[in-house]
């Protein structure tokens, strides 16, 4: 970390989802990061913005558009000076859909990062409707050389090498 990045206030919003109904999951996403103004970033849970687990929701195509004008939204959000927000949703590009994180700071969306490892036992469903993305780059943010691996991603050693490898100063995973 520079010299400019020595604090960090990070606040973790552990929250109830409603899958399907996005608009209410961005209006809680609001309601936290007004409450927590003097934050650095808040960190939101994997999928909050759709609601977990989606399962075959997320096939239909009008899903993945909806969450990208509400990802938009919520970025726009941040041109108030207000915390940073790492928001799980997903992304469509072309034929694949993603489950992502975007970094949203500044008025804008300043990374995404894919999840690479995609778990398909017990509950969890996700080799059938994601694609799994690249091993993920790291983020610049503030100073700070950001590693971002999506839960599964944080649980084996791959993507957290990759990240570490990459010179992360900091993994934060939802």
């Amino acid at each position: 970390m520079t010299e400019a990045a020595q604090t960090l206030t990070i606040v973790l919003a552990q929250m109830t989802q409603a899958v399907g109904d996005l608009a209410a999951n961005a209006d809680a996403m609001r309601t936290v990061r007004a409450r927590h103004s003097d934050a650095d970033l808040i960190l939101y849970p994997e999928l909050q913005l759709i609601g977990y687990p989606p399962e075959d929701l997320v096939l239909k195509p009008a899903l993945a558009d909806r969450a990208a004008r509400l990802l938009a939204e919520l970025a726009a959000d941040t041109a108030d000076g207000g915390p940073a927000m790492l928001v799980g949703s997903v992304e469509r590009d072309g034929d694949a859909l993603y489950n992502i994180i975007a970094l949203l700071d500044g008025g804008r969306i300043v990374a995404t990062r894919r999840k690479h490892e995609l778990p398909n036992y017990g509950t969890f469903d996700e080799k059938r409707v994601f694609t799994p993305g690249p091993l993920p780059d790291i983020v610049e943010w503030r100073a700070i050389r950001l590693g971002l691996p999506i839960c599964e991603d944080g649980w084996l050693p791959k993507v957290s090498r990759h990240l570490a490898d990459q010179g992360a100063e900091l993994l934060i995973s939802v």
